[in-house]
């Protein structure tokens, strides 16, 4: 999603006279001849929606709500131009519901609360009203929790978008109240099959034009899994062409210079130009890595995304070889957080040089990984007794704390005692490389292991 709030700027809007025209039916189907063609060439139904079978099934909680067989508020989270809009208006639209739109990027509690009060009052009347809000993920945990009794209540059938995980970025009352959907980006012949459908549609050209297959190809790999874009592109295109009615490769060249330098003809989409980066930091390769943040910062990615992956692989790939790593990702994600960008690229282009050129190790993964493979194989259930919570009257009659040895009374700081559940005692997760700072860490861990478990 973009925060386009023209897409959302329809008759009757905020109107709820009996009769007045509703954001669900004249407005979304028949948005004008003067509207951007990605809003024209919207799909009108599910037979038009292209690239997410996966959750349209027969049987699917997202096909029973477009079909008005269900009313459960939905989460749907994917990548921009993926159908998040559509499939909240299609939900709308099944049955008859109003169709209220609100964006997160200018839309406070206050505007929350006003659609809600105009819900209760159409409610009270036998309408219901779909509240579609785009962006939530950039709602406060106020403005978040604003919304729960409406939803919990089914006041309002909510149908909220995001391009973040929800896990992280909705509250989780709310997303216990909902369903969680996820989009996935478009394939490139999804995006070939909008194209062609807004070339002879007339709700686009209607046939006045003609795209022949290379240019359709290059504009669905521009697209980059975004119909959204590829049908912005199109229109770019074609209001280039004059008096001709073919659509060429050079016409497509000519009208998005820029996106041709950032993607290649394959779609260097969002996730092959992310995975690309990820690799160079991970094969210490500075130039390439900042090659990568350079395009994803033009691209206009969201740079707090790009923060989070430096988190994840400060850890991930130089871990305990360089533990600064981690605080300079950290900080790097702070500081984008508080500055904002332009500025912000600094901080991150630092992070990205300090984790390609830090020594590397993958040792705290593997450690973390194999010990979740033991704990999920079901080993180790049992607390040791002596390493049991004895804080409470009783403790001691149950065994719980006694025997427990407190390793500062040693002179070295560490003693003898068995901190592993006895099915696990000779485990060892964490095997560190002879990289960076675990050189020097691996005999002082050589030497811990040897007094804690008795051999040393």
């Amino acid at each position: 999603m973009n925060g386009d709030d023209s897409l959302f700027d329809v008759p009757g809007a905020g109107d709820d006279t009996p009769g007045a025209p509703t954001r669900s039916s004249d407005s979304y189907f028949h948005p004008g001849a003067h509207a951007p063609l990605a809003v024209r060439m919207r799909p009108r139904s599910l037979d038009e929606v292209v690239g997410q079978a996966h959750v349209l099934g027969d049987s699917s909680p997202l096909r029973r709500l477009i079909d008005g067989r269900g009313d459960s508020s939905v989460i749907l989270y994917g990548p921009p131009g993926t159908g998040k809009t559509t499939v909240a208006s299609l939900v709308a639209g099944a049955s008859g519901r109003r169709f209220e739109a609100l964006s997160a990027l200018n839309a406070g509690v206050k505007e929350v609360r006003a659609v809600i009060d105009n819900a209760r009052r159409l409610l009270a009347r036998g309408e219901s009203t779909v509240l579609f809000i785009d962006e939530v993920h950039r709602f406060s945990k106020t403005q978040q929790d604003a919304l729960l009794g409406a939803v919990e209540n089914r006041t309002v059938l909510l149908v909220a978008a995001t391009t973040e995980n929800p896990s992280f970025s909705v509250v989780s009352p709310l997303l216990s109240r909902s369903l969680l959907v996820q989009l996935r980006p478009l394939q490139d012949a999804d995006v070939a099959t909008l194209l062609t459908r807004a070339v002879e549609d007339p709700r686009g050209y209607g046939g006045a034009v003609t795209l022949d297959d290379e240019a359709r190809d290059l504009l669905a790999a521009l697209a980059a899994g975004d119909a959204r874009r590829g049908l912005t592109y199109l229109e770019a295109a074609v209001e280039g062409l004059g008096d001709r009615t073919v659509l060429t490769t050079a016409d497509v060249r000519a009208s998005t210079d820029r996106a041709v330098a950032r993607y290649d003809r394959d779609g260097d989409q969002h996730y092959d130009i992310t995975s690309a980066f990820v690799k160079s930091l991970r094969g210490s390769d500075p130039d390439a890595a900042l090659h990568y943040l350079a395009r994803m910062i033009d691209a206009g990615e969201d740079p707090r995304f790009i923060a989070r992956r430096l988190v994840v692989h400060a850890s991930e790939d130089v871990g305990m070889a360089d533990p600064t790593a981690l605080q300079a990702a950290v900080a790097a994600h702070q500081a984008v957080s508080f500055i904002g960008m332009p500025e912000g690229r600094i901080p991150l282009a630092q992070a990205t040089v300090h984790i390609a050129t830090a020594a590397k190790s993958n040792s705290v993964i593997r450690g973390i990984d194999a010990a979740l493979a033991d704990v999920r194989e079901g080993k180790g259930p049992v607390v040791p007794p002596h390493l049991r919570d004895g804080h409470y009257s009783g403790a001691e009659a149950l065994g719980n704390a006694v025997g427990y040895r407190y390793p500062h009374e040693d002179p070295r700081g560490v003693l003898r005692q068995d901190y592993l559940p006895e099915d696990l005692a000779d485990a060892r997760y964490y095997l560190p490389t002879d990289h960076g700072r675990e050189h020097t860490l691996k005999p002082r861990l050589e030497t811990l292991r040897g007094i804690v478990r008795g051999n040393g």
